[in-house]
């Protein structure tokens, strides 16, 4: 006999919750409601979990650790993402039991001091001294800020990096927003020079995030920005003289000015091979439309230089800073092209080159 006969076409079956020993003895310990459901548990039953000497707790609104002790800092982390991923009222049910981890944040991503620390910075204080975790949310989301969370509303959703599973901001993102959260006196300086020397961005891209979170202003910014230019142009200077003798091209001099005999000025550039005649120039100055440094340390767009450049034969290639650390070999085969192009120019008049 048929003990379980096959239900009329379009009839649901009831949950059927297992025990929920099961669930605590799973390898996360942090469920939303909408994933209890899934694993058949209801709303009735989490809550009586977590009664006052329950073997749960509600750590956000709808967000449940599965023992009784504090969460560990991974499970904090999970909370305040889980909280501000999840999915709108009205899909819960479309939520699997065991979704794939990069799935289960949604669109939401740590920032801010947070996510800074998480990439490693030694001037960000320790995710254990935070009282509230910067979170970065789509501005449509109907959520707010509640307990440890904090939301960061935007109209432009930075592709996030994910380390250890924990989706972050990107570096140039976090900055901006951990500089606009803190005061005069606070290590902004020291955040940002960071981020250049130990590699995690660009000083543009710091300059054009903080450009965007219009921070620009601010006296205390004004001032670290001209430390990040310079960072970031020594840094850039560094990785130059490394591709050049890595990727086997010929030696430049380095640093010039060149002028016509007796004439003008013709622009000051970071690498010259006269037998070729091609120059070339780092792309360190800030973007277009951000704030010019207290210290003039940022070197004004080449536009009017190349042109005159260019209109007496030599060759000016621009050298970008992230493709010099990322990918140098790219970067050296586009002056290897103009070299090896010079063959095929009309000879240049004479150019005076002197010491920058």
């Amino acid at each position: 006999m048929n003990h379980n006969p096959t239900p009329p076409h379009g009839t649901r079956l009831p949950l059927s919750p297992r025990p929920l020993r099961h669930l605590t003895d799973s390898r996360s310990r942090v469920l939303t409601a909408a994933e209890l459901r899934a694993h058949g548990v209801s709303a009735a039953e989490a809550a009586e979990q977590c009664r006052p000497e329950g073997p749960w707790r509600q750590l956000l609104p709808g967000v449940f650790l599965l023992h009784t002790g504090p969460p560990t800092g991974e499970e904090r982390l999970q909370a305040v993402l889980l909280y501000a991923g999840r999915a709108p009222r009205g899909s819960a049910e479309s939520v699997p039991a065991q979704p794939a981890a990069a799935d289960r944040f949604g669109e939401a991503a740590l920032t801010g001091l947070a996510a800074l620390a998480c990439h490693g910075f030694a001037s960000a204080p320790p995710l254990t001294s935070l009282d509230r975790l910067d979170v970065l949310v789509p501005r449509g989301r109907r959520l707010r800020s509640t307990g440890c969370v904090r939301l960061v509303r935007t109209h432009r959703m930075p592709g996030a990096v994910v380390l250890g599973g924990v989706p972050l901001a990107p570096v140039a993102r976090a900055a901006a927003d951990a500089v606009a959260r803190l005061g005069a006196g606070a290590p902004v300086r020291a955040l940002l020079t960071e981020a250049v020397r130990e590699g995690h961005a660009e000083a543009s891209e710091l300059v054009r995030e903080l450009g965007r979170a219009r921070l620009l202003g601010r006296p205390q910014v004004t001032e670290a920005v001209d430390a990040v230019l310079a960072e970031g142009r020594t840094h850039a200077e560094h990785r130059l003289y490394r591709m050049v003798r890595e990727q086997g091209l010929p030696d430049p001099l380095w640093n010039v000015d060149l002028r016509l005999p007796g004439g003008p000025h013709l622009g000051g550039v970071d690498a010259y091979w006269p037998d070729h005649a091609v120059a070339l120039e780092l792309r360190t100055t800030a973007p277009a439309g951000s704030a010019p440094p207290a210290g003039g340390t940022a070197r004004s767009a080449p536009g009017v230089e190349r042109e005159h450049l260019e209109r007496l034969g030599i060759a000016v290639v621009h050298a970008d800073p992230g493709l010099l650390r990322e990918h140098p070999a790219r970067q050296a085969a586009v002056v290897r092209t103009a070299l090896l192009a010079s063959a095929d120019r009309e000879p240049v008049p004479y150019v005076v080159v002197l010491p920058r």
